[in-house]
């Protein structure tokens, strides 16, 4: 039997190009995988965002040149708070664990690791 969860993340990248939007969905995502024993095969969709102050580049294009090809992957904006912390790509990934008591592990990374301090690991 399989069991359901979701899995947040996040990632501050360093400017507004495809090459910094590449590089920290290509940091995130193996993050998130790694740290919960996660293959491709397991996850079964992606919900990307970024803030508004990230618009150079898709982020799921770079998820399917890491394998996440046959996951169905949705990019979304951001709401654009005032004072929030800018270029951050969050990530909500939905996955199958074989195991009933597998505790989530959430992954934040370089300057968003100030955003759920009650949740990253």
């Amino acid at each position: 039997m399989l069991f359901r969860s979701a899995i947040r993340g996040a990632i501050q990248v360093g400017a507004n190009t495809p090459e910094e939007i590449a590089s920290g969905v290509k940091e995130l995502l193996p993050a998130i995988l790694e740290a919960n024993s996660l293959s491709t095969e397991k996850v079964i969709s992606v919900l990307l965002t970024c803030t508004p102050d990230l618009n150079a580049a898709f982020p799921a294009a770079s998820a399917r040149e890491i394998g996440f090809g046959a996951v169905p992957l949705l990019c979304a904006v951001e709401m654009d708070v005032p004072g929030s912390l800018p270029l951050v790509i969050r990530v909500m990934l939905h996955a199958q664990f074989d195991n009933p008591t597998a505790q989530a592990k959430h992954i934040y990374l370089r300057g968003a690791s100030v955003l759920r301090k009650d949740i990253a690991q």
